[in-house]
C-alpha cells in the first residue's frame, strides 16, 4: 500500500473515532438529563432552601439558632440536664466527649497548682486577704489529680451544643429566653454561636461532626451527669394516680401491691400534705376495690369516711364502743388456726405491758434501749400462767375446736390474777383502773363493733394521752385478726405513727404487722412527722426497711441528714427536701424514684382537705 492510501485509512478512522465519541457524548448527556429528572431521596429530605444569617438560619420555612455552653458551676448534679431534655420544644442536643491522655492532664494539673500556691503565696506578701477561691481551686485540683492518679477517675473534653427551631424568629427568640433561663438557674451559661450558625447546625445533626470545637476539660464525675436519658418513669398499665412526675411532666401511676410488699411510709413535717397525700391513695385505691382500714388520731378522716359511706368508729371513754383484746380471729387457714390462740397470748403479752407500766418505764430511749422494764421474770411468769388459766375457764384451749368459744374479758383475768399466788394479787391491783377503775368499759368487756365496710375509720382522739398507746395496740390486733380471718385487698393506714414507736411493745407489733402484711394480701401505710425518733428507733428503721414504697415530703433540716443517710439521697435531693412546696416531695417505689407533685381534683381536694381556710370557704359556698 502507498503512503498516500495509509494517509487516507488513518484519516477515515479518527473521523470515525470522532463520530463515535460524539455519539457517546450525546448519550451521556441524554443519561444525565434523565438522571436530573429522577427524584431521589435526597430530594425528599432536603429542605426547599436555606439561609444563613450571623445569628440564626432559615431551613426550608422553619427558623433556627445554635447555642454552645462555655460555662459551669463547680459542681453538677445527676441529672441537672434533665429539665432541658424533657422541656415542650422542638431542640436538637448534641454532646461530643473527647478522652485525654491522663499523662498530659497530670503534668497540666501539677502546672496549675503550682501557678496557684505561687498566686496565694504573692497575696501573703503583699498582705493581701485570703482568696477563698484560690483555696477552693487548689482543693479541687489536688483531689482531682489524688483521684487521676489511683484510676478513679479519667478525663475528657466535653461539647455541648443545642439547636433551636420555631417558626418565626419572634417565636425563635422565646424559646432561647426560656432555655437561657433554666441553664442560668444552674449556673450554666450559654452564648449563641455568632457568625457559626452553620458549623453549629451541622454539629447538631446527626453525622458526629463537630465542627463549633468549643471544648471544656471534664473528669469522668462530672461527664457522668450529663447522660441524657435521666426521666425515671413510673408508669404502669394498672394502678391508681399518685401524681405529676415533675421531671417529665408524665403521670405516676402505680399499683403498689405489685411491688414485693405492699407496705408504705410517708415522713413529712407539719403541713406539707401527708395526710391529703394518703386520704387521696385512700381514696384512689377504694374505685379499684381495695378496703381501707385507719387509725385517726385527729379525726382527720371523718369528711372522708362520711362522703364514700364508710363506718367511723369513735372511741373514748364516754362511747359505747366496745372492744375485746381477746378476741380471737376466725382463720380458715390450718396452720394458722393451730397457732391462732399462742400467738393472740403473744399479743397480749405485748399489750399487758403496755397497760402495766408507769409513764414512761418502758418507753425506749434513742439507743434503742429500754429505760426500764414494765414487768419482773416473776410477774410475766404468772401473767403467762393467768392468761392460758382465763381462756382454759373460757373453755377455750389450743383446740382449734374450742375458738368458736365466747372469749374471755379483762375483767375475767383479774379475777384470776386475783386469786392465784405469787406476783398475781399485786398485778391484778395495777390492772384493776382497766376493770373498775378510770379506763373500765371501753376493752374490758365483748366486743360490739362489726368490720363489715370498705372504708372503716377508728377514731381516738377523745381517748386520754395515755390510754392512746393502748388503744391503737388493741385496734391494730383486733385488725389484724379480722385480716387474717378473710383475705381481701386491703390497705391498714396508720397515722402517727410515732405514739407507738415510743414503746417498745408496740414498736414490735408494727413491726411484726409490716414483715407479715403481704402473706395476707394487705398493704400498711405508716405516717409520722416526728422522723428522728421514728428513724432512731431500731423498730423504725426495720419497717422501712420492710416497706417497698416511701414518700419524702417537706422536712425539718434537722430531719433531711437522717432521712438522707437512709435513703442516699443526693446532694441535689437533700436540698430541695427541706424547700419542697406544699404537695410535692420525693416518690420511691421499690429501687425507683422520682419528684412528685400530688395533685387533686376539685371535688376530691373537698372531701380531703384539712386547710382550716379551704373548709371554710366550702362551708360558706355551700350556705
Amino acid at each position: 500500500m502507498s503512503r498516500k492510501d495509509r494517509k487516507n485509512k488513518n484519516q477515515q478512522l479518527s473521523a470515525a473515532q470522532i463520530a463515535a465519541q460524539a455519539e457517546a457524548m450525546e448519550e451521556a448527556e441524554i443519561q444525565k438529563a434523565f438522571e436530573q429528572g429522577i427524584t431521589t431521596l435526597r430530594d425528599l429530605i432536603s429542605p426547599s432552601s436555606i439561609e444563613i444569617h450571623a445569628d440564626y438560619f432559615r431551613l426550608g420555612t422553619k427558623y433556627g439558632r445554635t447555642l454552645y455552653v462555655y460555662g459551669y458551676p463547680r459542681s453538677l448534679y445527676t441529672g441537672w440536664l434533665s429539665p432541658l431534655i424533657n422541656i415542650d420544644e422542638v431542640l436538637d442536643i448534641s454532646m461530643f466527649i473527647y478522652p485525654v491522655d491522663t499523662t498530659i492532664v497530670m503534668k497540666n494539673l501539677q502546672k496549675k497548682v503550682t501557678q496557684l500556691e505561687a498566686s496565694i503565696s504573692v497575696n501573703s506578701e503583699k498582705g493581701k486577704i485570703r482568696d477563698p477561691e484560690l483555696e477552693a481551686a487548689i482543693g479541687d485540683a489536688e483531689e482531682l489529680r489524688d483521684q487521676l492518679q489511683v484510676g478513679a477517675e479519667k478525663f475528657f473534653r466535653f461539647g455541648l451544643y443545642v439547636t433551636l427551631w420555631a417558626d418565626s424568629l419572634d417565636e425563635l427568640g422565646f424559646v432561647q429566653r426560656k432555655i437561657e433561663t433554666l441553664f442560668g438557674q444552674q449556673m450554666v451559661f450559654s452564648k449563641v454561636a455568632s457568625s457559626q450558625q452553620e458549623q453549629g447546625m451541622n454539629s447538631c445533626m446527626p453525622q458526629c461532626t463537630d465542627q463549633l470545637l468549643i471544648r471544656r476539660n471534664m473528669n469522668t464525675g462530672a461527664i457522668s451527669t450529663s447522660f441524657p436519658f435521666t426521666s425515671a418513669d413510673l408508669t404502669q398499665e394498672k394502678g391508681i394516680l399518685y401524681g405529676i412526675n415533675m421531671h417529665n411532666n408524665g403521670l405516676v401511676i402505680f399499683d403498689r401491691f405489685s411491688l414485693e410488699n405492699a407496705n408504705m411510709v410517708v415522713f413529712a413535717k407539719s403541713g406539707s400534705g401527708k395526710s391529703f397525700t394518703v386520704k387521696l391513695e385512700a381514696l384512689r385505691s377504694m374505685m379499684v376495690g381495695t378496703e381501707v382500714l385507719i387509725i385517726d388520731p385527729e379525726n382527720e378522716y371523718q369528711r372522708l369516711c362520711d362522703a364514700v359511706g364508710g363506718s367511723y368508729i369513735r372511741l373514748s371513754l364516754n362511747s359505747d364502743v366496745r372492744i375485746n383484746p381477746f378476741d380471737l380471729p376466725k382463720v380458715v387457714d390450718a396452720e394458722d388456726a393451730n397457732d391462732a390462740l399462742r400467738a393472740n397470748l403473744v399479743t397480749l403479752h405485748g399489750l399487758f405491758r403496755l397497760m402495766l407500766s408507769s409513764g414512761t418505764s418502758n418507753k425506749t430511749s434513742s439507743a434503742n434501749t429500754v429505760i426500764a422494764p414494765a414487768l419482773t421474770p416473776n410477774e410475766e411468769a404468772d401473767l403467762d400462767q393467768a392468761l392460758i388459766d382465763t381462756y382454759a375457764r373460757a373453755g377455750i384451749t389450743s383446740d382449734p375446736l374450742t375458738h368458736q368459744s365466747t372469749p374471755p374479758t379483762i375483767a375475767n383475768l383479774y379475777d384470776t390474777l386475783l386469786h392465784m399466788g405469787g406476783t398475781g394479787p399485786n398485778l391484778a391491783q395495777r390492772l384493776r383502773k382497766y376493770t373498775t377503775g378510770t379506763f373500765a368499759g371501753i376493752f374490758s368487756q365483748q366486743s360490739n363493733i362489726d368490720i363489715n365496710n370498705q372504708m372503716v375509720v377508728f377514731n381516738i382522739r377523745d381517748l386520754e394521752d395515755e390510754l392512746r398507746p393502748v388503744a391503737m395496740y388493741i385496734v391494730l390486733s383486733h385488725i389484724w385478726n379480722i385480716v387474717r380471718a378473710q383475705q381481701k385487698r386491703r390497705l391498714l393506714i396508720v397515722d402517727e405513727a410515732w405514739q407507738l414507736m415510743e414503746y417498745e411493745d408496740s414498736a414490735n407489733f408494727l413491726f411484726s404487722l409490716a414483715k407479715r402484711a403481704r402473706k395476707y394480701y394487705l398493704g400498711l401505710t405508716t405516717i409520722t412527722q416526728d422522723v428522728e425518733d421514728f428513724m432512731s428507733s431500731k423498730m423504725g428503721r426495720a419497717i422501712v426497711a420492710n416497706s417497698s414504697m416511701q414518700i419524702l415530703l417537706k422536712q425539718s433540716s434537722s430531719a433531711v441528714d437522717v432521712l438522707s443517710d437512709v435513703f442516699k439521697l443526693t446532694e441535689e435531693e437533700k436540698k430541695r427536701l427541706s424547700n419542697f412546696p406544699v404537695g410535692q416531695g420525693l416518690f420511691f417505689a421499690g429501687q425507683n424514684h422520682v419528684h412528685i407533685q400530688v395533685i387533686a381534683s376539685e371535688t376530691e381536694e373537698g372531701l380531703i382537705t384539712t386547710n382550716p381556710v379551704q373548709q371554710q370557704t366550702q362551708q360558706q359556698n355551700q350556705q
